[in-house]
């Protein structure tokens, strides 16, 4: 509290029992305690005071945020995938259905034993 050194405290008691006397110092001292002892209490409770006092208002303010977002969540949460729908459909309906970089997926010369002969129609009973 007063960022005293050793060496200091000694000149202080020195010049003390100069002043006081060695048979009034131990009273002074004893005194000098309870007084700065009722002082670090009387801070103490100054600073739980404040502390408590500001305590409140705080925890209404985290509260108060709290509600709001939950409230925005709840009325944003449905509109993200509405939204991202509607993105990927825009995005399909902008790009080309065939590229001629891309190349289909499954094509009959790629799959395993299939062959180039095109597959029968429904009312062909001849590739039976």
């Amino acid at each position: 509290m007063f960022n005293l050194s050793g060496s200091e405290i000694v000149v202080i008691l020195l010049l003390a029992l100069i002043v006081l006397g060695p048979e009034k110092l131990p009273e002074a001292i004893r005194r000098f305690g309870r007084v700065y002892g009722e002082l670090r209490r009387m801070s103490r409770g100054f600073q739980s005071e404040f502390k408590n006092a500001f305590d409140e208002p705080a925890r209404e303010l985290r509260e108060t945020a709290e509600m709001t977002r939950q409230a925005v969540r709840q009325v944003v949460d449905p509109a993200v995938p509405d939204f991202r729908t509607k993105a990927a459909k825009a995005t399909s309906e902008s790009t080309p259905e065939s590229t001629p970089d891309s190349t289909p997926e499954s094509t009959p010369e790629s799959s395993p034993g299939s062959t180039s002969e095109p597959p029968p129609a429904a009312g062909d009973e001849s590739a039976s």
